[in-house]
């Protein structure tokens, strides 16, 4: 429960980080964060440990009280939107190909999956964003140490470095809270973010 992901917005909503149940509620704890609602809300500790239901399975239970987890907090001081790039991992590139074979199309579970070199390493390719792609067992077989056209097979995309998000750290189809749609569509995004004219 304590490791569980809460999502981090800065002071403008706008969603920067996903981090621990553990660690947010130190953050909440030392006022540097309040919680958020689903109405937009927003309760330092004290207050969001008085409206915590008692029945919320979602909770920690303490010696003296039930708090309620908070699955959305905002910082208070900080206003800026970190600038990062996407980590070159395999999880990044199983995220970016969608768990699919970038010849056949189709997709698989991870553990079906390899990384293939467009043009092999043994030709002189590199490890790098533009020329890796998830590949399953039996198309890697297929292409061999060989280029795509060598091996007379297409790729369906051209491969690219993808664009870093906040949560590029956490699946969102393994876990992803009715309290955070706001934040994460782009519609709510833009709204909490467009410049207001005077």
């Amino acid at each position: 429960m304590l490791t569980s992901p809460v999502l981090v917005l800065n002071r403008y909503f706008f969603p920067i980080t996903v981090t621990s149940v553990k660690r947010a509620f130190v953050m909440l704890y030392c006022g540097a964060a309040k919680a958020v609602a689903g109405n937009y809300q927003t309760f330092d500790f004290e207050s969001w440990a008085e409206i915590s239901a008692i029945k919320d399975k979602d909770a920690i239970k303490t010696v003296s009280r039930v708090i309620r987890i908070p699955r959305v907090i905002v910082l208070l001081r900080y206003d800026h939107m970190p600038r990062k790039e996407a980590k070159f991992n395999r999880i990044n590139i199983f995220r970016r190909d969608e768990d699919s074979c970038q010849y056949c199309g189709k997709k698989y579970q991870r553990s079906e999956l390899t990384i293939d070199h467009v043009i092999p390493r043994s030709l002189g390719g590199r490890s790098m964003w533009e020329n890796v792609v998830c590949c399953c067992m039996v198309c890697n077989r297929k292409k061999g140490g060989r280029t795509p056209e060598a091996a007379r097979m297409r790729l369906i995309g051209r491969p690219k470095k993808p664009v870093w998000s906040p949560l590029s750290n956490i699946s969102l189809r393994a876990v992803r809270y009715k309290e955070w749609e706001p934040f994460l569509s782009f519609v709510d995004v833009s709204y909490w973010n467009v410049e207001l004219e005077e």
